[in-house]
């Protein structure tokens, strides 16, 4: 049985990572919805954001910036070079390393995307005043430096059976 009065609200870490979880699901939906409306996935959406704002990359760079293992990285850039909306060109100053850029084409969809994609999120948390917003973000970085420094430390579970074997 609980401690709490009937009055009081639940402020369990797990009520409170239910709450994120629903709520960032909620705005997730909302994001995919308005990417998917330019024939994009959040992937492809990432990567051609991250050239948009930051102007060409090298594959590492690019992989930092949207948090892709390498393979997923590869698959995007495939994907996004057969549609001709980046292209990649050998890197001058390390002639081991690949630059991946915005092609014109690519640069007009990107532009387009994301400034409808920035009215619909805007739409999305209209219900938030600047105040609330101004509140909510330190809290949410807070969060997010908590959340990555305290998962390091926690152990994670050993593994056992047919996973323990896939490893071997």
């Amino acid at each position: 049985m609980s401690s709490r009065l009937k009055n009081e609200p639940d402020l369990s870490g797990i009520h409170l990572w239910l709450l994120l979880w629903k709520a960032s699901r909620a705005v997730e939906a909302h994001a995919t919805c308005s990417i998917a409306r330019f024939n994009m996935g959040a992937t492809d959406f990432a990567v051609l954001e991250a050239l948009f704002h930051k102007g060409p990359l090298t594959v590492k760079q690019l992989r930092e910036k949207v948090l892709l293992t390498s393979g997923s990285m590869t698959t995007a850039v495939d994907r996004l070079e057969a549609r001709a909306l980046v292209a990649r060109h050998d890197d001058a100053k390390d002639r081991r390393a690949r630059i991946i850029n915005l092609t014109p084409e690519g640069r007009r969809s990107i532009e387009c995307a994301f400034s409808q994609h920035r009215d619909h999120m805007e739409a999305a948390l209209a219900g938030f005043s600047d105040e609330d917003r101004a509140r909510l973000l330190p809290l949410l970085r807070r969060l997010g430096h908590i959340a990555e420094t305290t998962f390091h430390a926690v152990p994670q579970p050993q593994q056992t059976g047919a996973d323990a074997r896939r490893k071997e």
